[in-house]
């Protein structure tokens, strides 16, 4: 199996939980913990641009900090590379886990999107 980069809190449940599964996989992870080393700007640039998903998915809404900085009204009228200079300021403001191979990404835990693309 491949190896894999894991940005991840290790508190986090979900986190522990997608790391035990890829595990149990057989991929050899490298695991990076998400508030103490948070992932710079440039890097959560290349990992949205190969997620081929929208920046804003990559807040973790239901977070805290998220909630109290008032991001849900604020976020629509920041520029991209304010997003991203926002989300690699404060690991938690980053929705986790982060699972890259350095050509695919998933965000977040969902046994079956891990299963077709990470089996």
């Amino acid at each position: 199996m491949s190896k894999l980069t894991v940005y991840q809190y290790p508190k986090c449940s979900t986190c522990r939980n997608a790391v035990k599964w890829l595990q149990a996989s057989g991929h050899e992870l490298e695991l990076h913990h998400i508030v103490e080393a948070p992932p710079t700007a440039d890097e959560l640039g290349r990992l949205a641009e190969l997620s081929g998903l929208e920046l804003k998915k990559f807040f973790n809404t239901s977070g805290e900090v998220y909630r109290g900085l008032g991001l849900k009204d604020k976020l629509p009228s920041l520029s991209r590379e304010e997003q991203l200079a926002l989300l690699a300021s404060n690991g938690m403001l980053i929705k986790r886990p982060i699972v890259t191979d350095g050509q695919r990404v998933t965000l977040g835990f969902k046994e079956d999107e891990f299963a077709s693309v990470w089996s």
